[in-house]
């Protein structure tokens, strides 16, 4: 949240051991997003209601700009509980302590599971004046729901007889984010905006069941607190859009309203091993936040790093107007290739020239398109893209990069990101993740954008339409023998109208 000028980061927290365990929330701050500031715990198991844990939540800046927290703590008996917290003095600017009031928790499970309940969203204000949110749930026919619940003042919560949103594809939902988006507008919305011909709603969830984050844009009818999604034709969450097709999960926006735009966050798990873990002494990390908006299409949501980070780009890169064949390989030389920024846009030939794809995938189907065709697998537009954290000799690298294809009625565009050669180590996980590009590509032009952070590598192609996070660990990382490649295996040359590419500052931890 932004609170005074101050963003305050809260993050499920292990503080004895680089292993899941021992929930706490860790806190740190920041005046820029990028710089952060760790503080003390802000919460941590200490009641009966939170003893065995205090798990995720959301915070909501109520009326005369108090800020108060939601959480679900996990009671002695192991029960999914929610309860609020609230600042020890208001007047102090980091935040540092939060006090739990004696009247928690404000919500137990009815009529679902009580050990799967949990994560309530951010509250927004209806036009009755009554708070609202929205919690996880699955009930006892397995069923998922994002429960919903008013209040008057707060403290007194009751459930709605009805569910934001139910479905029978997932047996839990968690991590729940509910908010509107301008569909005229780049810039964001406060959680109680509206507004109904110019406002849309987002509604997040991450499937329990696969550790997936989906999304569904629709509308919002505030009479019937009822979530009513619009291009779903079937009840199967495998449809639904994604906001990360990668190692991206747990999400959550805010609402910064000092510049008027929705921020994304999430957690990106770790692809080693818990041992290695432990010896490294830390696990998980969060991406780069990232500014999220409707698509003027109004159809998708698109994402992209929020403009603080360009404070860290040090050494630049350009190339213009560069050709790369069959079997091409075009080194990006003068930046530290374990710690880049990457922007660069792709023209390709006449698109009569591209494969029919597969009659067996589907548009959901991606991942199953990127295991199959891997970097090196030739085709005709494409594959071509970027080769990361790259041994000179290709032996390691991670490939983020498109192909192209006819369908019965168009063109589709695939955006993979393979980590399957990322690193040596035999024993990490590296699977190769993939989603389908929803963009206009008349034109015969694509553009590609990828951080680089040591272990962690995002990607956002077509200005941010689909989105990929991959973590890796190269063994040559090491010894500093890595690489930034740009390479088309595919038949049709593909040209590199423009390349940007900058060497990264390293972000201040205080």
């Amino acid at each position: 949240m932004l609170y005074n000028g101050i963003y305050h980061l809260f993050y499920q927290y292990n503080p004895y051991s680089a292993k899941w365990g021992n929930i706490t929330w860790g806190h740190s701050i920041s005046t820029d997003l990028i710089n952060w500031t760790p503080l003390d715990i802000a919460l941590r198991p200490s009641e009966p209601f939170d003893l065995q844990g205090c798990w995720s939540g959301s915070a909501t800046i109520l009326p005369g700009n108090k800020p108060v927290i939601l959480y679900t703590g996990i009671s002695e008996s192991g029960h999914n509980v929610q309860n609020i917290a609230l600042p020890k003095n208001i007047s102090d600017p980091f935040l540092l302590e939060w006090v739990k009031p004696p009247y928690n928790p404000v919500m137990v499970a009815e009529g679902v599971k009580p050990t799967q309940f949990r994560d309530p969203s951010t509250c927004w204000l209806g036009k009755d004046g009554s708070w609202r949110t929205t919690v996880g749930a699955e009930d006892f026919e397995k069923k998922a729901k994002a429960l919903l619940y008013r209040s008057k003042d707060f403290v007194k919560w009751t459930r709605a007889e009805q569910p934001l949103f139910s479905t029978d594809s997932s047996s839990m939902i968690e991590c729940i984010d509910f908010f509107p988006v301008s569909a005229k507008w780049k810039r964001g919305l406060d959680g109680s905006t509206m507004e109904e011909e110019e406002v849309k709603h987002v509604l997040k969830m991450g499937v329990f069941d696969n550790s997936h984050d989906y999304y569904l844009i629709g509308k919002y009818l505030e009479e019937l607190d009822e979530f009513i999604p619009e291009n779903v034709v079937e009840d199967d969450h495998r449809m639904w859009l994604r906001y990360d097709y990668g190692s991206f999960y747990a999400s959550k926006t805010f609402f910064d309203a000092e510049n008027r735009r929705r921020v994304l966050w999430a957690w990106s798990n770790e692809s080693d091993t818990i041992s290695d873990d432990i010896v490294k002494g830390w696990a998980g990390v969060q991406t780069v936040p990232r500014t999220i908006w409707l698509d003027e299409n109004g159809k998708q949501l698109v994402q992209w790093p929020v403009r603080e980070l360009e404070s860290l780009r040090m050494e630049k890169v350009d190339l213009k107007d560069v050709e790369v064949k069959k079997g091409g390989l075009v080194e990006i030389k003068g930046v530290k290739a374990s710690q880049a920024d990457i922007e660069v846009e792709f023209e390709f030939p006449e698109l009569k020239k591209a494969e029919l794809i597969y009659h067996d995938w589907k548009l959901d189907d991606a991942q199953m398109a990127c295991d199959e065709m891997c970097a090196s697998v030739p085709g005709s537009i494409g594959p071509f893209g970027l080769l990361v954290l790259a041994s000179h000799d290709l032996e390691e690298h991670t490939a983020i990069f498109f192909r192209v294809f006819k369908t019965s009625t168009a063109h589709a565009v695939l955006m993979c990101s393979d980590q399957r050669k990322s690193s040596l180590w035999p024993e990490l996980y590296k699977p190769a993740f993939g989603g389908f590009v929803s963009t206009d590509i008349k034109e015969g032009k694509i553009s590609l954008r990828t951080l680089i952070d040591h272990s962690i590598v995002e990607s956002f192609g077509a200005g941010g339409r689909t989105c990929i996070t991959a973590r890796v660990y190269p063994k040559l990382l090491l010894t500093g023998d890595t690489h930034i490649y740009v390479f088309n295996n595919g038949s049709e040359t593909v040209k590199i109208t423009k390349l940007k590419a900058w060497e990264m500052a390293k972000a201040r931890i205080n």
